[in-house]
This record gives C-alpha cells, sequence and structure tokens, in this order.
C-alpha cells in the first residue's frame, strides 16, 4: 500500500487491489479462477434480528453479518432494551427477545444510511409505549416512507413528521397496534411490508395487508415471510397479493443459519463473467433463500456457464464475448449495478428495465450509473424505469465516483479486473454491506505461485 499519490495511470500501482487513503485501483486480473467465502446476509440478518428481539427467548444467529447496517440495527435495538451480543469471530449474534413488550419508554435513533433500519425500526417501535424519534442521514431524509407510516397510522400507531411530509425524521408516539386492514397501492419498496408483517403478530387483533398494484422486489417478502415462519408464526399468503397475519402468535427463539449474501455473491459471478474466468461461491445454491441468486440465470443468457453441486453455486465465463440482453431486474434490483458494469463488455446493447425504484435506493441509482458508465466511453440511453447501455470498442481508464453508495463501488471495481486504470473513489462506502470487499476481491485476483 502507498500513501504517495495514487493517479491514474502514473504505474504506481503494483498489487492486484491497492488501496491509497479512500481510493482502491483495481488492475487486471487475467481470467478470475477461484472459490469464495462470503458473510452472511444483510438482508436476512436484519429481519432475524427485528423477530429476534420480540422472541419468548434468547436466540443465537449463526453467520450473521457485521456490516454497518446490521450494526446499526443491532445498536437500535440495544437502545430499545432489547440485549444483543456479537461474537464476530464466531459470526455469531445472540439476541435475548423482549417477548414483545419494548421495555424502553423513550428512544431517539439514528439509522445513517440504512433504510432497512428505518423501515424495520419505524414499525417495530409502534409496539411499544412512549415516544420514539428516528433520523438518518441527508440521503435518507430524501427517501419516502410516507406509505409504511400510513399504515402504521390506520393499525392504531401516533406518528409525526418533523418537517417535510412523507419523510424522515419523524417521532413515533406509541401505545401497540391494534391491527385490522392496510391496502398498499403500489408500495415503493417492499421493505414497507415487510416491516408490517414482521410486527403484526404482536398486535391485539388480527392483520390484513392487500397489496393493489404491482409489487416491487417481491421475493424479499418472501424471505421475510420464510424467517417469520422459521420462528413459528404462520402467515396466510393468497398470491403474493393479499397476506393475513393471526393476533397473539409469538417469535419462537432457538438457533438460526444466515446464508450468504447473494447480493454479494453477483460481484463475484461476474467477475467470472467478465473475465473468462471461474468463481465458485461457497453456502448458496438455487434452493436459497435470496431471490439474487437468480443473478446467475441472467449471466447464463449472457452466455456464461452456472454449475451447482449442492453445496455452491459456480459461474464460468465464455471464450468469446459476452452477448447483450434485456432484462426484468424487479425481482432483484440490488444486482442491477452488478449487470450494468457486466454489459460494458458485452457483444451489443443490455436494455435493464421494470426498476424504477432504483432512484430511491441510497442515491438515484439510475443516474449514477449513467454517469458513471459514460464517464469509462458508454452510451446509455436513459428511461424512468431503466437503462440501455451500448459497450463501447474500449473502456476508458476513469475515477469513478460513488455516491456513497456501496453497490456503486463493488460493481465498478469489476470493470477493474477487465481493464487498466480504473479507480474507486470514496471506497469506503463498502463496509455498509461488506467490509472486507477488496480484501477478499484481492485475495482471488492475487497470483498464484
Amino acid at each position: 500500500m502507498r500513501s504517495s499519490a495514487c493517479e491514474v495511470g502514473k504505474g504506481e500501482w503494483r498489487v492486484p487491489v491497492e488501496r491509497c487513503g479512500q481510493r482502491v485501483r483495481v488492475h487486471p486480473s487475467g481470467p478470475v479462477v477461484g472459490e469464495v467465502v462470503l458473510p452472511g446476509s444483510k438482508s436476512l440478518t436484519n429481519r432475524y434480528l427485528t423477530c429476534a428481539a420480540l422472541a419468548d427467548g434468547t436466540s443465537l444467529l449463526s453467520g450473521a453479518s457485521f456490516a454497518d447496517d446490521a450494526a446499526v440495527m443491532a445498536t437500535a435495538l440495544r437502545t430499545l432494551g432489547a440485549s444483543t451480543h456479537e461474537r464476530p469471530e464466531q459470526r455469531v449474534l445472540e439476541v435475548a427477545g423482549c417477548h414483545g413488550h419494548l421495555p424502553a419508554d423513550e428512544a431517539d435513533l439514528n439509522v445513517g444510511h440504512a433504510g432497512t433500519a428505518m423501515r424495520f425500526l419505524t414499525a417495530l417501535v409502534c409496539l411499544g409505549y412512549g415516544r420514539f424519534r428516528l433520523d438518518g442521514s441527508a440521503r435518507m431524509r430524501e427517501r419516502p416512507i410516507g406509505g409504511l407510516v400510513d399504515a402504521l397510522r390506520t393499525l392504531g400507531a401516533g406518528i409525526e413528521y418533523e418537517n417535510r411530509e412523507g419523510y424522515p425524521p419523524l417521532t413515533v408516539f406509541a401505545r401497540g397496534l391494534a391491527g385490522g386492514e392496510i391496502i398498499f397501492r403500489q408500495p415503493p419498496s417492499s421493505q414497507f411490508v415487510s416491516a408490517l408483517l414482521m410486527v403484526a403478530p404482536y398486535a391485539r387483533q388480527d392483520v390484513l395487508i392487500g397489496i393493489d398494484g404491482p409489487l416491487v422486489s417481491e421475493p424479499y417478502v418472501e424471505l421475510t415471510l420464510q424467517v417469520m415462519r422459521s420462528m413459528g408464526v404462520e402467515v396466510l399468503d393468497w398470491e403474493g397479493c393479499r397476506f393475513v397475519v393471526p393476533a397473539f402468535q409469538r417469535y419462537r427463539p432457538g438457533r438460526y443459519t444466515i446464508e450468504p449474501d447473494a447480493s454479494a455473491a453477483t460481484y463475484f459471478w461476474a467477475a467470472a463473467a467478465v473475465t473468462g474466468g471461474r468463481v465458485r461461491v461457497l453456502g448458496l445454491t438455487r434452493a436459497s433463500l435470496q431471490g439474487d441468486v437468480g443473478f446467475v440465470d441472467v449471466l447464463a443468457r449472457m452466455g456464461c456457464t452456472v454449475e451447482e453441486d449442492g453445496v455452491a453455486l459456480a459461474v464460468a465465463g465464455p471464450r468469446e464475448r459476452l452477448r447483450g440482453i434485456v432484462a426484468d431486474l424487479n425481482d432483484m434490483p440490488d444486482t442491477v449495478q452488478t449487470l450494468a458494469v457486466v454489459a460494458l463488455f458485452a457483444d451489443g446493447p443490455t436494455e435493464i428495465h421494470n426498476v424504477a425504484n432504483l432512484r430511491i435506493k441510497e442515491t438515484d441509482r439510475l443516474a449514477a450509473l449513467a454517469s458513471e458508465l459514460t464517464r469509462l466511453g458508454a452510451r446509455v440511453d436513459r428511461r424512468e424505469d431503466g437503462l440501455t447501455i451500448h459497450p463501447p470498442e474500449r473502456l476508458r481508464p476513469a475515477e469513478i465516483q460513488t455516491y456513497e453508495d456501496h453497490r456503486m463501488a463493488m460493481s465498478f471495481a469489476i470493470a477493474g479486473l477487465a481493464t487498466d486504470g480504473i479507480v474507486i473513489c470514496g471506497a469506503e462506502c463498502v463496509s455498509k454491506s461488506f467490509p472486507t470487499f477488496f480484501e477478499v476481491l484481492g485475495d482471488l485476483t492475487a497470483p498464484r505461485e
């Protein structure tokens, strides 16, 4: 690692992945071949944390994520009086449930950039009795939460906005949830539905949740239902558009195993795709609870080979150039940035559509992608619900801006494996979901003796 100026094209960099302050340069590697063990899914970790905090006893979450998003959630739960004990060396989180009754009667919770925590905690504190304020980063104050707040008000919660209607910060005047019926009309985030589902068993009456119109990121709702059922709570589900959660159910404490993060796996499968290598991700199969394992089928359409052996999923890149495709990624929006980078190496344009909700993520991801792909020499057609990426004949060296978005940093790092002169600025943002990303990438791409 060098502390001197690390400028593109100057030749100061010597290892496959090298840091200089908060900038990282990724060198071309040749075919990437190997296997990786990834951290636990932050999506599963935060769902298990929420349910375990309400359970009647102590739960052990094995294989848990210890990234920033999970740490924010665990810290907030401790503030609310639910004891959590972290054992990172064993990858275990211990959660002492509060039997459905939050001990704290007031709290000021700041979730930073953690959108999942903001939505889940807003619903969770409504089960308590007292005054709870929730806030976050400047970007969090631009991310809508009005649909969730309206639903919680319907169930009996008292919630006030501090500044702009429909956006954090907000204050919850909690008195438990009465239960009842909610209709979501095209919710902009599946997390609104997941947040309500997880607290619904503790309402005083049954909760019925109806979905009027398309539900974005639907596999994440199924993920929530799988977690709830594994912990002993049943939900009646009519084809994903109507859910009934009977009252007086309780989460069962126990030991629960969390899968590796499938969203994180997409970067390593992409590394194989763009370099003509082969990468095997341990602990994930097509039977995974996480919808993002479906990204291997997207890569297969582009010419990759997918291999499964019951304990891992591997992707091998094609010998010839990748093919451009048309992809509806509404079910797995966290893979959009990965596919957009892979598209730079395809023979022909790639169209990504039905992902308008990316505009309200950590950044406006469609705008950020258009800007950084163009910086590398691509032509990008932007639409309200997606992008079409026309790959250049040759990528240009560039310093990539991440907009404090972890997925921008990780996806564009993959471009550096197949073209020279790619520097990721603001690389520290990967701590949100995968703090050791660049170390794992470096180990995978390091020359073998």
